[in-house]
């Protein structure tokens, strides 16, 4: 058995046409294509994903601070200690 993976099995009738990654280039388009893609893609989600970011830390950060707060002592309650 010694064929390496993806070799394991024999398919007939099936015509595969691939292009070899050295003939291929590997940052066609980067600029004009994917700059403004990324762009679109941003301003597209940035209203679903943004928000429960936002809540989150809002939530976060209010917890620690009421967490502090009542971890504190109270300076009334020893004023009568020597």
């Amino acid at each position: 058995m010694g064929h390496g993976f993806g070799g394991l099995a024999k398919i007939r009738g099936i015509i595969y046409y691939r292009l070899s990654p050295f003939e291929q280039k590997a940052f066609a388009g980067v600029i004009s294509k994917g700059i403004p893609n990324t762009f679109r893609r941003i301003t597209e989600n940035i209203f679903r994903v943004a928000p429960p970011f936002v809540i989150s830390y809002i939530v976060f950060n209010e917890t620690e601070k009421e967490s502090h707060r009542m971890a504190r002592k109270n300076p009334a309650d020893y004023e009568n200690d020597v």
